[in-house]
């Protein structure tokens, strides 16, 4: 056999090696399983709405409130912005709706409270909200520390939840990361609430 036959022949099996890596590729990519698992995504889908409302929440607080309150708000929006952008990008890669349209059907049969499972737990009521953006003054930074106090409650008991049912390890320590960052905040807020001579609102 000739040196030019054999370099042909090896030529031809490394393009047969390549379309066979090339195609195994293209069927990964084809793969329909998805990226997140149905818990992960409704969790992802509610969880961004949830914090959704705490930035609304601080955007609400008046520009003369406390100057710890302030920046205690601050730091609420800075955290809930970036982790509803982790959770975006989560989404997109999955393939998956930014909102769900059966809000808590993912926690739903899983938790420890009554809550019915369309209801976020701890969200401030249209009411609530009403009631916040009239305040003013002290009432109005005491009002914001009650209801994102409560809020911090609710979104401890969907991202522990999260946490424990999860089998995806990126999900597992962002949720498990929440539960710390919003254990520390409830424990400044609920000092806040005490100065002013407040307590926190009933939960759930």
């Amino acid at each position: 056999m000739t040196t030019t036959i054999i370099g042909r022949i090896a030529a031809l099996l490394m393009v047969a090696v390549l379309g066979g890596i090339i195609g195994a590729a293209a069927t990964q990519r084809d793969d329909p399983s998805p990226l997140l698992s149905a818990l992960d995504i409704g969790f992802a889908q509610d969880m961004s709405a949830h914090h959704q409302q705490a930035i609304t929440l601080s955007d609400m607080l008046t520009a003369d409130a406390a100057g710890d309150v302030r920046a205690l708000a601050e730091q609420i929006r800075f955290t809930q912005l970036n982790e509803i952008g982790q959770m975006t990008g989560w989404l997109q890669l999955a393939g998956a709706a930014p909102s769900s349209a059966t809000p808590m059907a993912w926690m739903h049969g899983h938790h420890d409270h009554t809550m019915l499972a369309a209801a976020m737990p701890g969200m401030a009521t249209p009411a609530d909200l009403i009631r916040l953006q009239r305040a003013t003054g002290t009432a109005n930074e005491t009002l914001y520390l009650q209801l994102m106090l409560r809020h911090h409650q609710g979104g401890i008991d969907m991202a522990a939840h999260a946490a424990q049912h999860t089998s995806t390890d990126i999900v597992r320590r962002a949720a498990a990361l929440m539960v710390a960052d919003q254990t520390q905040e409830i424990q400044i807020m609920t000092i806040m609430l005490t100065q002013r001579r407040a307590r926190p609102l009933s939960y759930p």
